[in-house]
């Protein structure tokens, strides 16, 4: 696996290194002990699957607020998506910035090739880390490990469209679908 940094602090792209053969090619997408020597926590308290039927489908931006702050690996299994982590960490050097990576399920590694498909890569948000995304495509479906259980009532969230981050989310000419919950958060308030 290639730990590869981002732009926002503790935020990481994960690549695989496949396998591969005349069968397909096989990967270990997880490795608890290479998770930990990049600094990076591997405790996984529950998996959660998002399945989206409609392209150009938006979630986010959600976190959970401290203690049950969360580290979420998230992944595409099925479909494609333009993921977006958002640093609120008010004390981080990144605070407030965004960084977008599409990731997908599509793909494929010839037998010859020692590569990951640059379609299979996972992302990595540290808790304070918002997370949000768009699907790509119809039948978008993602799995997220998370290092901290669901708690309803630190469940939080800022507006995918907030001007306070300016998220420069892919034009989709098609009319988005969104829950009127992620619509009308409230403007951000900056921490000083």
């Amino acid at each position: 696996m290639r730990f590869l940094q981002t732009p926002l602090a503790g935020v990481w792209v994960i690549e695989s290194d496949p396998v591969a053969d005349e069968r397909g090619w096989f990967a270990r997408v997880f490795d608890a002990d290479m998770f930990r020597a990049q600094g990076l926590d591997p405790c996984v308290a529950q998996c959660n699957v998002s399945f989206n039927a409609r392209r150009g489908t938006v979630r986010g931006m959600h976190y959970q607020a401290h203690p049950h702050a969360e580290p979420k690996l998230v992944r595409c299994v099925s479909g494609a998506s333009f993921e977006v982590a958002l640093d609120l960490r008010s004390d981080s050097s990144t605070y407030c910035r965004w960084y977008g990576v599409e990731l997908s399920a599509e793909g494929h590694c010839a037998p010859e090739s020692r590569r990951a498909p640059e379609s299979h890569r996972a992302l990595y948000l540290p808790p304070g880390v918002a997370h949000g995304y768009l699907t790509l495509a119809d039948g978008t479906e993602l799995l997220y490990q998370m290092g901290h259980r669901y708690v309803p009532e630190a469940a939080r969230g800022v507006r995918w469209d907030d001007p306070a981050f300016g998220i420069e989310w892919p034009h989709l000419a098609d009319e988005l679908v969104i829950s009127e919950r992620d619509r009308s958060y409230p403007d951000f308030r900056r921490e000083s």
